[in-house]
């Protein structure tokens, strides 16, 4: 069994829709109820939920956003590159990592409702991280759409969003 396998197998991770693997670690007991949330939230959220996220090299994690805020915390492996659309269309990318000596940062917040993917730096690697949502994360607030859709509302940055789509 290679390194990925077995950290798949000991942190019982799955694999989620925007690529990787994944397992929640943690959903608060408390919530904020509907009427306390702005934006269009449909429903209460937990204040805050937590995963374990695992890339290769092998595969990213496609173009998506989220109402909430998510911070991500690098834990193993690779860096991560981070690439961020804001809802303006102004793009930016972040190289998530321990080596701060090298302008790598070991946490990064995506601001909710920008769109954003990831991928390994380095080849034939994995990264392991973790990502932390508040208000707490809901599948009704996940949103990945095809790469034309994506493309023409960025169209000029075309070339990344194809790199970080699916058909």
């Amino acid at each position: 069994m290679n390194k990925v396998e077995t950290i798949i197998r000991a942190l019982d991770l799955s694999p989620h829709p925007e690529g990787g693997y994944f397992k929640e670690t943690y959903r608060s007991v408390g919530e904020i109820k509907e009427s306390s949330l702005c934006g269009d939230y449909k429903g209460s959220r937990n204040y805050s939920t937590c995963i374990y996220f695992l890339l290769t090299s092998d595969n990213f994690s496609a173009f998506h956003r989220i109402k909430q805020d998510e911070i991500w915390h690098f834990y193993d492996g690779s860096p991560i590159r981070l690439h961020v659309i804001t809802p303006e269309g102004y793009y930016s990318n972040h190289i998530i990592g321990r080596n701060i000596m090298e302008c790598e940062i070991p946490q990064f917040v995506v601001t909710g409702g920008c769109w954003f993917a990831a991928e390994v730096v380095d080849m034939n690697a994995h990264s392991l991280v973790g990502c932390t949502v508040s208000p707490g994360f809901s599948f009704e607030d996940f949103e990945l759409k095809p790469r034309k859709e994506l493309v023409s509302l960025f169209p000029q940055l075309e070339e990344v969003i194809a790199r970080l789509t699916h058909e």
